[in-house]
């Protein structure tokens, strides 16, 4: 598998990034375990010239680290890919796989550390040590105006890069942010298997956070923030 399907493959980290030496060391470990799966940081997906950026977490074992692509192959997917394409958002049909020629429309998504955490726990300085390549993809890709974070870590990660402060900025689902460089930051609910399980994130929800996103483009996204 390649890069090619990343929006910004220059800002991309290598293969073998050896930056977290206890994510290396998973990284390694898996390699082992499943010499077929991709195993290695995780691209970014989308829309090169996208306006909405999707502020994910970690890859997932079964999914973007098994695949190579985010939201592919695991739970999560299905409501990601299903609630982006209700909105025109994406393009094609999902099929749990990364060469199922799905695309994304005006969407790019940008995990906040791009290598699986063990129980999809990444500590706070692997995740600042990842933040460099979220901020490159900002950097990249100019016309995001509006992101949606998928939990509190990426909230943080989110708000952290554009240089707030993580008291000022309270996570909350649908909690809507402006953050210091401009951009609007709304909250969501991770769309986990686990949150999905449990009813803490319904589908009505997660589409409320993309309906918004929506309504802000419509406005203009930093004139209509308070």
């Amino acid at each position: 598998m390649s890069l090619t399907f990343s929006p910004v493959p220059q800002v991309e980290p290598p293969r073998d990034c050896p930056l977290c030496p206890r994510l290396v060391a998973f990284r390694e470990q898996l390699r082992v375990e499943h010499p077929d799966w991709w195993n290695a940081p995780v691209p970014h997906f989308g829309d090169p010239q996208a306006w909405l950026g999707i502020v994910g977490l970690a890859p997932g074992k079964w999914g973007a680290n098994r695949t190579g692509r985010p939201f592919t192959g695991d739970q999560s997917g299905p409501l990601f890919y299903q609630t982006l394409g209700k909105f025109g958002l994406a393009e094609g049909r999902y099929e749990e796989r990364p060469n199922d020629g799905l695309r994304l429309n005006g969407v790019v998504v940008l995990n906040s550390v791009k290598c699986l955490p063990p129980q999809n726990k990444p500590t706070p300085a692997e995740s600042a040590t990842c933040r460099p390549f979220y901020q490159a993809a900002l950097d990249a890709i100019p016309t995001i105006r509006v992101l949606v974070a998928l939990g509190q870590i990426a909230h943080t990660a989110a708000v952290r890069t554009a240089g707030g402060k993580q008291s000022a900025y309270k996570f909350g689902h649908l909690a809507e942010h402006l953050l210091p460089d401009s951009r609007i930051l709304i909250d969501s609910y991770h769309c986990s298997r686990y949150n999905q399980n449990t009813g803490r994130l319904t589908a009505e929800m997660f589409e409320a956070v993309f309906a918004r996103a929506i309504e802000l483009r419509a406005k203009g996204a930093e004139g209509s923030h308070p």
